[in-house]
């Protein structure tokens, strides 16, 4: 298929997306969430196993937590989230102290790893905990480098639920306030936990083990 083609089948697709967009009827938030309503407990059944399953893989938690905070409400949708959560952090740490921790062992020299393995090594909750507050950091990644790591598995998933929640409130909140049918309260909420997420993110970033610090400034060859 020559590069024109391509071009011309690209365009393609883009004018069918978008007349679709215009003539095909796009439910809204609140009809999402009567839909899902109209299921039963299928729906937050559905949700809570896909979220499980899907986030051992790196798919973002954040698509998750805005499908729960839509389709089930801010009270079932973080309680569905925190606990799908903690059990897709424990398949992940599983997963890679099983199938992976002999080969991934053999490269603990290697600087993210390392780097993880040293800050976790007697932290136990607090340090699972600091490092799931940052939000950039990856929650599938660092679930596997948990696995291969000296932490424990019991703290490792008490830190995950900790860290775990400011972020998932907000985004859970926010979702559900897309409907209209959230309590100013909850709003508030919203707010304050995602403050709590940026405070998580500035600490996570200034807390720097001495070995850490010492290794970044020391010479090289």
């Amino acid at each position: 298929m020559s590069g024109r083609t391509k071009l011309l089948l690209a365009l393609a697709v883009l004018v069918v997306l978008a007349a679709a967009a215009v003539w095909l009827p796009v439910p809204g938030p609140a009809q999402l969430r009567q839909w899902a309503a109209e299921t039963g407990s299928a729906t937050p059944l559905v949700l809570l196993v896909a979220y499980s399953l899907l986030t051992v893989a790196p798919i973002p938690r954040t698509v998750f937590n805005l499908a729960a905070g839509l389709l089930v409400g801010s009270v079932a949708g973080v309680l569905i989230a925190l606990v799908a959560t903690t059990i897709a952090a424990g398949l992940s740490f599983g997963l890679a102290r099983v199938l992976g921790r002999d080969v991934i062992t053999r490269h603990l020299h290697r600087a993210p790893v390392r780097v993880v393995n040293e800050r976790l090594a007697g932290g136990g909750v607090l340090a699972v905990t600091s490092l799931r507050l940052i939000p950039v950091v990856p929650f599938a990644p660092l679930s596997y480098l948990c696995g291969v790591s000296s932490v424990n598995l019991v703290p490792y998933l008490a830190g995950t639920l900790l860290g775990s929640v400011p972020g998932t409130i907000a985004v859970v909140v926010f979702a559900d306030a897309l409907t209209g049918d959230t309590p100013p309260a909850l709003l508030a909420s919203y707010a304050i936990f995602a403050a709590a997420g940026l405070a998580g993110l500035l600490y996570g970033l200034r807390r720097r083990t001495p070995a850490t610090a010492a290794e970044e400034h020391a010479p090289t060859g």
